[in-house]
């Protein structure tokens, strides 16, 4: 019976797995010389964490199973909730901010489609302890650096949410969570008409559709006519200023909501062309979650990269690896062995374990596509060298293993 791999994931051949962990290197060298360190959480955690921090209408979009004890888990469906615990269970007496990253895999159960897996693997990056500009600007200038060393240049919008919450602040939670969703999804025509079935004041609706159509130079400056001198739009400029420091290019964008209610203050998103609808690669912010935990009131920040979606559009190639393939004769074999053993501690050796006759495993090796062939025979083994062959030359000389680790690094 043919069993296929379940809807929403992906098998990785050889080639893919090779660019994606190169693509996964780079990254972790830009984030770890940022002076970030890596953390791994459970790939399933208590259901609990997931619906306090997003709800019960989380349920419907995630892997949720009993165990054996009849407690609820979940396969986490996103990084930031576990990592906010694993701070309370295990890092509240570390000295603060916290800067840590993670690269895994999470789950998510809904329609699959293009840049949209039940299975997908994100990059992300936490700052626990600092609700200063610097930490939303390191933040924000990390991601683009990240993304510029694996050739992707993202268009990077940036807003503050306590700008739109002052305007919203005489109506009630519920009505503000919904209000900022309209705005997260750009829906004018439902946003006006929700604001009009709540009856709304005029010069509230004139005010949010003004503030989150602003962009672009002196954003500032037409913020202050609408909100007036708000402690969070001094906070913004300096935001602002401290980029234009890193060097990063961004553009103003008060309509971005991120469409999660824990986000309190700055928040960014950056889109990247070659991907269509689902175009956005990278996204995060300033947010309190740790107190929903059992934690303090500590601020926090942080960003998730789509890697799959980085993988869409990435150019990279990994830096060919020179494929070795020691072929022996009957009676040679454990020189063999010892010959791939004493190669292995510098490149990758193929040996054959198929008991291949001579032809037959220089046939595999030109099937294979290796690139250099060590041929270990009677003679090689009586005058203490190897035969090297360059497969696409043909050519071929008696060396000794010292030089024919020379040529074949070369």
């Amino acid at each position: 019976m043919k069993i296929s791999k379940p809807r929403g994931t992906r098998d990785f051949l050889p080639e893919d797995t090779a660019l994606r962990r190169h693509v996964e290197s780079i990254m972790r060298q830009v984030v770890t010389h940022w002076g970030y360190h890596e953390i791994i959480t459970p790939t399933f955690e208590h259901l609990d964490l997931f619906t306090l921090k997003s709800g019960e209408g989380i349920i419907g979009e995630i892997y949720k199973f009993t165990d054996k004890g009849n407690r609820d888990l979940s396969l986490r469906p996103e990084l930031t909730a576990p990592v906010m615990r694993m701070y309370v269970n295990e890092m509240q007496a570390r000295p603060l901010p916290l800067k840590l990253f993670y690269f895994e895999n999470c789950f998510r159960y809904e329609r699959p489609q293009k840049g949209r897996f039940r299975e997908f693997w994100q990059f992300g990056v936490e700052v626990i302890g600092s609700k200063s500009p610097h930490a939303d600007a390191e933040v924000i200038a990390l991601a683009e650096q990240i993304l510029e060393s694996v050739g992707i240049k993202g268009d990077i919008h940036v807003g503050h949410l306590g700008i739109i919450r002052h305007i919203l602040r005489e109506l009630e939670g519920e009505k503000q969570n919904k209000i900022m969703r309209f705005v997260d999804k750009k829906d004018d025509k439902g946003l006006d008409e929700y604001l009009e079935a709540i009856n709304a004041p005029i010069e509230l609706r004139e005010q949010i559709f003004e503030l989150v159509s602003i962009s672009g130079e002196n954003a500032i400056s037409k913020a202050k006519e609408i909100v007036g001198d708000l402690p969070e739009l001094e906070s913004f400029e300096k935001l602002l200023n401290l980029l234009d420091a890193y060097g990063v290019n961004y553009s103003v964008d008060f309509g971005i909501a991120r469409g999660l209610d824990y986000y309190t203050g700055m928040v960014f998103e950056i889109y990247a062309e070659g991907l269509g609808a689902q175009n956005q690669v990278c996204g995060g912010g300033a947010y309190q979650l740790i107190h929903l935990f059992g934690g303090g009131d500590v601020p926090s920040t942080g960003f998730g990269i789509g890697f799959d979606r980085i993988m869409e559009i990435c150019k990279l190639q990994p830096k060919p690896i020179q494929e070795v393939v020691v072929v022996a004769t009957d009676d040679t074999r454990s020189e063999a062995i010892d010959i791939a053993s004493q190669l292995r501690q510098h490149v990758p050796v193929y040996l054959d374990i198929m008991e291949r006759n001579f032809r037959n495993q220089l046939s595999h090796a030109n099937n294979m596509k290796a690139d250099y062939v060590v041929i270990v025979g009677k003679k090689e083994v009586e005058a203490g060298k190897i035969t090297l062959k360059e497969m696409s030359s043909g050519e071929q000389g008696l060396v000794t293993l010292e030089e024919a680790l020379e040529l074949i690094k070369r």
